[in-house]
């Protein structure tokens, strides 16, 4: 290998690290980051036995890793002339990788809320009209009037997903500056 190709490699490999580490703060775990930094900077598409030998990690955890990244599409599956194999492409466009990963964020935890509250919120508007204890009449109400406001945040969340699904969202926030001026 060229010195040239060798520090090549090298401003690769600081990249790829520096992708695995921001994608911690997003929850995503260093071994799936470092398996989007190789097939961010992969000149073609590659196949899992290709991508288990670059980031040094068994085919099963590669495995795993794809599936988080299809999920949240920052990894697209194609087809590959002559080969069997899955192989794969990062999505290179970070604005809409940020808004796939927060889009489903915000989904995910209005469902989450959602699914909890259709089982607590009967139980709380029962207490708070029937129960005998007036101590638990006003606690329950309480209780309800807090899920109520929650609703608001929720019902928030989702016009911003939308939003953000949308491209609206751009109309408050250009991409760049020049956007915002014309």
């Amino acid at each position: 290998m060229s010195k040239e190709l060798e520090s090549l490699e090298e401003a690769r490999d600081i990249m790829i690290s520096a992708i695995a580490q921001t994608m911690v703060i997003y929850g995503v775990t260093p071994s799936v980051g470092r398996i989007y930094g190789v097939l961010y900077f992969a000149n073609e598409p590659m196949a899992l036995d290709d991508i288990k030998d670059e980031v040094a990690m068994s085919k099963a955890s590669v495995s795993n890793g794809m599936r988080d990244l299809l999920e949240t599409e920052m990894v697209i599956k194609v087809w590959k002339k002559g080969d069997r194999r899955d192989h794969f492409i990062a999505e290179k466009d970070f604005m809409r990788n940020f808004l796939n990963f927060f889009v489903k964020m915000l989904r995910q935890e209005r469902s989450l809320f959602m699914k909890a509250n259709e089982q607590a919120k009967p139980v709380f508007k029962e207490l708070a009209e029937n129960s005998e204890s007036q101590e638990a009449k006003e606690v329950a109400q309480k209780d309800l009037e807090n899920l109520n406001k929650s609703l608001e945040y929720f019902e928030w969340t989702m016009r911003l997903a939308n939003a953000m699904e949308s491209g609206e969202i751009f109309n408050c926030f250009p991409i760049n500056e020049q956007d915002k001026k014309e």
